[in-house]
């Protein structure tokens, strides 16, 4: 009997504390479904055929053919995504396979207040080469501020950083807003640069030096002719042409990556200003952005951009899309681009050209 007091008295607040949990757990899917209504999730596989295969011919030993084959290009791409499209962006395909490229992904504002994302990641073969492509960021866009969190790599530029940034937003009718704020970047300590310790007072580098301390050796026959071997006792060059123009320039790559993947990540502080234009009709569209950071902390570290820049500089990005009928729904001309350029790093696309409608 006791037992059962118990129950019945632990009962209603069992109930309550059930209640609760239920009405959290509607809270939480209700925001989940607030937050990717109209999302899409992508993946694809693309491919084709890359450049032709190469015949090279030698006759140092009678005539010989070497064919240099380059395998076909692919890319393996996936992602998720909930942007708005504007008003100019023509959904052609009925699939997202990871071949498009928005231009506008890159704008400050999207074309509605409120929460957006883009996840996507994009591994590719191109010309017999590897490249990982990253781009990820959440954006907030308020009345009067813009929160955005961003992760960026493009293996073909080779860039890679963690950006941040917080605005105070001023809009000037309906079309055109400033923004200024904070921006907090992660990378990699851009500008140093590994074989500036291996130079020699006329310029020149000490190439051979560097390779015997990482692992090459060279044994010479004591008439004139020189053998080189690699770390794994090898032999990579019979010549001293073989040894500078072949194995040299893969010493020095490896070499730089190696000491660029020991040093640490660096964050970097600066003031960022820009703005956001936005107009569209039918047979007239024209947005455009731009960001500038003018003004970075110095904090003094050994790595910091400030010791290889010897002082300030500026970092830039921007974008343009234009497009107008001419003659309408008969001539068109449209102009798309972004360029970026951040430290020592500048990377950008475009695209311009004309449509013209026979019939």
């Amino acid at each position: 009997m006791k037992k059962l007091l118990i129950i019945l008295c632990m009962l209603p607040a069992f109930m309550f504390g059930q209640e609760v949990k239920d009405n959290k757990f509607e809270k939480i899917q209700k925001s989940l479904k607030k937050t990717f209504k109209f999302a899409t999730f992508y993946g694809a596989v693309n491919g084709g055929n890359s450049v032709s295969d190469v015949d090279v011919f030698s006759v140092t030993n009678g005539l010989q053919t070497n064919t240099i084959q380059t395998p076909f290009d692919y890319s393996l791409t996936a992602g998720v995504r909930k942007i708005a499209r504007l008003g100019y962006e023509n959904r052609a395909n009925t699939f997202y396979n990871g071949t498009e490229n928005s231009f506008s992904d890159a704008a400050t504002i999207g074309r509605v207040s409120g929460f957006e994302f883009l996840f996507e990641a994009d591994y590719r073969r191109q010309q017999g080469q590897n490249f990982l492509d990253q781009n990820h960021f959440l954006r907030y866009v308020a009345d009067r501020y813009i929160v955005k969190v961003e992760y960026l790599q493009d293996g073909f530029a080779d860039i890679q950083y963690f950006e941040a940034s917080q605005r105070f937003r001023q809009k000037v009718g309906n079309k055109l807003s400033f923004n200024i704020g904070a921006v907090q970047r992660l990378s990699e300590p851009y500008g140093y640069d590994p074989l500036e310790e291996w130079m020699l007072s006329n310029g020149n580098l000490h190439y051979t030096s560097l390779a015997i301390q990482e692992g090459y050796t060279v044994q010479f026959d004591g008439q004139g002719g020189e053998t080189y071997y690699n770390p794994s006792g090898q032999v990579v060059a019979e010549n001293t042409q073989i040894w500078e123009g072949v194995v040299i320039p893969t010493v020095l790559s490896d070499y730089t990556e190696k000491k660029r993947n020991q040093l640490d990540q660096t964050f970097q502080y600066s003031v960022v200003v820009g703005f956001d234009f936005y107009h569209f009709t039918k047979e007239f569209w024209l947005h455009s952005w731009g960001n500038v950071m003018p003004y970075h902390y110095d904090d003094g570290g050994e790595f910091s951009y400030h010791e290889y820049n010897g002082g300030q500089w500026v970092d830039y990005s921007g974008g343009l899309i234009f497009g107008y009928y001419v003659i309408p729904k008969k001539l068109g001309l449209f102009v798309e681009g972004k360029y970026n350029k951040y430290w020592n790093r500048n990377w950008h696309d475009f695209s311009f050209g004309l449509n013209y409608v026979i019939f």
